[in-house]
């Protein structure tokens, strides 16, 4: 997997977002480089889980439309003397 590089609006709102759990959930305040250091930790350590774990769901509603795909398609069969 390579890099993932956020444009600078992005990272902009990601550390806002970053700061704002900080502040209100833990009562820390953080921060823009502290928060932008955590991003990138985040990124590089677990990034990896969540993009596998987003390529597992665009997999599995890839296969449920194809399966409805079959479906259609064999909906669409006539009958014939030939048995399968």
């Amino acid at each position: 997997m390579s890099n993932i590089d956020f444009s600078k609006d992005e990272k902009a709102a990601l550390v806002r977002k970053v700061q704002l759990y900080f502040n209100e959930e833990l009562g820390q305040p953080i921060g823009q480089f502290d928060a932008e250091f955590l991003i990138d930790f985040v990124s590089r350590e677990l990034g990896a889980y969540y993009y596998n774990r987003g390529l597992q769901d665009a997999q599995a509603a890839l296969s449920a439309r194809l399966d409805d795909i079959q479906d259609a398609i064999y909906q669409l069969e006539q009958p014939t003397d030939i048995r399968k």
